[in-house]
């Protein structure tokens, strides 16, 4: 073992050894994410989803894991900022969601703890607007059978 300008690095007999270790690279920063794939690669292998997993498996679940996040993210904010908050509560969450098409119909049976409901008055229940003639609205019936 040698000690060189505060570097330690092991030598094997004949000189051939591994020489200094190289920091480890994770695969997140590898694949320019921010989920941790690793993590999701060992929860996919404890999980037993499949007998056999290939590589790219864990980095693609992590990048659609991420964009889900990043657009629900989003919404809530605009959400939240459309109430004039600064924070994301469980209700601007579920606000994004229930408005939003696709994550409604991904998130469909999903209950989300204090997130309350969507604000929805059914037309019939609202007051007359004032101004409406009747005879529009009694074309708009069916018309009476002649007898």
């Amino acid at each position: 073992m040698e000690v060189d300008s505060g570097k330690i690095t092991t030598k094997a007999a004949g000189g051939r050894g591994r020489g200094e270790r190289k920091k480890a690279i994770p695969k997140s920063v590898k694949a320019g994410l921010q989920f941790p794939v690793g993590r999701i690669a060992r929860f996919m292998k404890r999980g037993r989803y499949a007998q056999r997993m290939g590589i790219g498996a864990p980095i693609y679940m992590a990048a659609v894991l991420e964009y889900l996040a990043a657009e629900v993210l989003e919404l809530a904010g605009n959400a939240a900022r459309d109430n004039k908050k600064t924070r994301i509560t469980p209700r601007h969450v579920q606000l994004a969601i229930r408005n939003d098409d696709e994550l409604g119909k991904l998130l469909q049976g999903v209950t989300i703890a204090s997130g309350g409901v969507l604000p929805n008055i059914n037309p019939v229940l609202l007051p007359k607007k004032p101004g409406v003639s009747e005879d529009k609205g009694s074309q708009a019936k069916s018309p009476k059978k002649k007898a």
